[in-house]
């Protein structure tokens, strides 16, 4: 172990955070004195640093148990954006592959190696780590190890043999979703008897709950959904073809949603799975029943569509929910047929005490969606946790009428700016005209001279977004189909501004009260249109590095990149999120935006810009275009400019003291934006630009992380990049 190596500033270096969440300090402090200990943590509430960060200190691996396959490569491939060498084997690797992982760990190219406890009892697999020096082992998901737990997993029980194989190497297992009765099972299981027993706080502060009647859900259902539009959902029914039914009914309903269940075909699945990952598709919906390895942290709307089995399921699926620390919605819809759905099943279950056990936990999540009382307190109180408060502020017991308002002006407002535009805009436009933008189609429009331009100056314009979603829920607008839809007035919405009718909303999710205490910067005012650019940058490099986009940063990262405006790289290594890898690797390019987004809209930035305090609300500075909209800036113009002389990448980045990488950014948008440029000076030697386009076409893709995987790590992503401008420029390979 490296005694010199300070936690907190491998946290920072690595992981990028300036300060431990609640209890971390004290779990990697035990872990670091060699000690056993279970950790009982929320979703979301940093369980895996506790033994990532301590696996960078110790001089072996670290062998870290996990029984969701589907979640490895994922988990593995964020420690690596880091700087983290980790690797993973289970069944969905090849003999070969392997084999191949055994030898890179053997070679100490690996700090962490995630495995399926299925693997466990396989002699080779046991030789194998005997011949590791084995620094720590991590039981994630422990719970899965106590048959009184909702996922009982019985390849659990053969951790104990791989304690007796490593005696001296300490043991840290966690949960999220373990009542005292499986806490005290963990502890006998694994003989953690006499380790120290760590216990966070279950609340999750940044989510709300509610539950509402199912009579009406379909209706409800489609609101929730566009207050939300754009952000990532999951929808819970109640088997397959409720799964499959609902995303079909959602889907000619304009939402790019998919089915997600084990009756599909393995790639099927995995195909819908990874493109809700890497946010391709904003909705996945899947039966309860079927767990999800799904680790996404910027879920923002979870769904039941039917009632959970027991609370433990409902609270690890809402779990699921902003697990990046931003506000997030639960919302359950509530039948007592559901009920007897669940009751039907159970009665099938041949054991008595298993049957007793499930009706049991069916019989306490009935309970709490009957409810007259604080649901937040109801499911502390399940975990055996008190909740010292009264009045949690965000569930629907708790709310009182302050969550909704009076929406019969800004309604009117609305409906009257899509009349006066023409009924031939989308949503955003609309909202750009009410809130005063000054994007360059609605001056050139003549929009800015209308009676509605600018008229709306109490809301966001995100709040302006849920609002929007509202008045068309409630059947005053329709929106058009097709790639580009246009929102008109229904006939109800023009009865509504004939009959000056009134209308009740529910107040936009930034203005609703959130229970407890939120860590920085997840309520910190920032600038919306530059988040919404980042946002889309993100998602190019990570589809380049055939990664999922919040690899690259998380949105607290770029929401606090929006609220400060970083453009150097002192400025940049004080983002949340930002450790020395991620800096060097996406730093210049995010930077270079920055500067771009600020040069454009004449912003001019505040010297105390990185000590204001949070607040909960957004700046809407842009109109919203595209990232390739427009002219090109100054700064693309100097480029294109000084290619036009004959300079080099390295040449052009010298003098303007830029990334090669920023560089090489400039000249991708200046090709995007049809201009007639000579790369050829740019490129690699013939023979290695045969072989880029010959990878290109063998992988069938533009993008740059399979190609790069096909030609090894002998050609980097500068030279892939300028190979495949040329390649396009010369009608070779089709836009990525």
């Amino acid at each position: 172990m490296d005694s010199a190596a300070d936690p907190i500033a491998v946290l920072k270096s690595r992981f990028g955070y300036d300060r431990f969440w609640p209890l971390q300090e004290e779990i990697i402090d035990n872990v670091l004195a060699r000690r056993d200990g279970l950790a009982l943590m929320p979703t979301g509430g940093g369980k895996s640093l506790c033994y990532q960060l301590p696996a960078l200190i110790f001089e072996g691996v670290t062998l870290v148990v996990s029984p969701l396959i589907a979640l490895m490569k994922d988990q593995v491939d964020a420690l690596n954006a880091n700087g983290i060498p980790a690797r993973f084997i289970n069944s969905s690797l090849s003999g070969a592959e392997i084999d191949r992982v055994q030898r890179e760990v053997r070679a100490g190219r690996s700090k962490l190696l995630y495995v399926a406890p299925e693997r466990l009892p396989a002699p080779a697999f046991r030789r194998f780590l005997r011949d590791l020096e084995l620094s720590l082992i991590a039981i994630d998901e422990a719970h899965c190890i106590s048959e009184w737990g909702h996922e009982f997993r019985p390849d659990y029980r053969n951790l104990l043999d791989l304690r007796h194989d490593f005696p001296s190497t300490p043991v840290i297992a966690l949960t999220a979703t373990a009542t005292e009765q499986v806490r005290d099972d963990i502890i006998g299981q694994l003989r953690l008897g006499g380790s120290r027993v760590f216990q966070s706080s279950f609340n999750r502060s940044n989510l709300s709950y509610s539950v509402r009647p199912k009579a009406d859900s379909w209706k409800e259902l489609i609101a929730l959904l566009e207050r939300h539009r754009d952000r990532s959902a999951i929808i819970y029914c109640f088997s397959r073809q409720e799964t499959e039914d609902l995303a079909h009914q959602l889907y000619t309903q304009g939402f790019d949603a998919r089915p997600y269940h084990a009756g599909l075909d393995a790639e099927t699945r995995r195909k819908a799975q990874d493109d809700f990952i890497r946010d391709r598709v904003p909705i996945i919906v899947a039966p309860i029943a079927f767990g999800m390895g799904i680790d996404k942290p910027d879920v923002r709307l979870v769904v039941h569509n039917s009632l959970p089995k027991s609370v433990e399921g409902y609270y690890q699926e809402t779990g699921r929910a902003g697990r990046d620390g931003l506000p997030s919605e639960c919302v359950l819809f509530f039948t007592l047929a559901d009920r007897r759905k669940q009751v039907y099943f159970i009665a099938q279950i041949e054991g008595e005490r298993e049957r007793h056990n499930a009706r049991r936990k069916l019989d306490k999540m009935v309970e709490y969606a009957q409810l007259p009382t604080c649901r937040r307190k109801f499911l502390l109180g399940y975990f055996g946790e008190r909740w010292p408060g009264g009045n949690c502020g965000a569930c629907d017991i708790c709310l009182d009428l302050d969550a909704q308002f009076d929406a019969t002006e800004i309604a009117q407002k609305t409906l009257s700016a899509v009349v006066r535009t023409g009924e031939r805009f989308g949503a955003n436009y609309v909202i750009d005209v009410l809130v005063g933008s000054r994007d360059k189609r609605v001056l050139a429009l003549g929009h800015d001279q209308l009676s509605v331009y600018g008229i709306v100056k109490d809301f966001s314009k995100r709040q302006m977004k849920e609002i929007v979603g509202q008045i068309q829920a409630q059947g005053l607008l329709t929106r058009s189909e097709g790639d580009y839809p246009t929102l008109s007035l229904s006939p109800e919405g023009r009865a509504f501004l004939r009959e000056r009718r009134r209308l009740t909303l529910v107040r936009p999710a930034e203005e609703t009260r959130a229970a407890g205490p939120r860590r920085s910067p997840d309520s910190m005012e920032y600038d919306a249109g530059l988040f919404e650019e980042l946002r889309a940058l993100r998602r190019r490099l990570a589809e380049e590095r055939n990664v999922p986009p919040y690899v690259v940063f998380g949105d607290v990262s770029l929401r606090h990149m929006a609220a400060t405006y970083p453009r150097s790289k002192e400025e940049f290594s004080r983002i949340t999120g930002v450790g020395e890898v991620k800096l060097d690797e996406y730093g210049p390019e995010f930077a270079e935006a920055i500067r771009e987004y600020v040069e454009a809209n004449g912003i001019e930035i505040s010297a105390d810009r990185w000590v204001a305090g949070p607040r909960p609300r957004e700046t809407t500075r842009s109109g919203g275009e595209r990232p390739d909209a427009g002219p090109l800036s100054v700064t693309h113009q100097t480029t294109r400019d000084m290619l036009a002389r004959g300079l080099s990448v390295v040449d052009i980045a010298r003098e303007r003291g830029l990334a090669w990488s920023t560089v090489i950014g400039h000249i991708e948008r200046i090709v995007a934006k049809g201009e007639d440029v000579e790369v050829g000076h740019l490129l690699p030697e013939p023979e290695r630009l045969r072989e880029i386009e010959k990878a290109f076409g063998a992988c069938g893709s533009a993008l740059l992380a399979p190609v790069r995987e096909y030609l090894g790590d002998g050609f980097d992503y500068e030279e892939l990049k300028l190979a495949r401008i040329h390649l396009h420029q010369q009608g070779r390979l089709s836009d990525p």
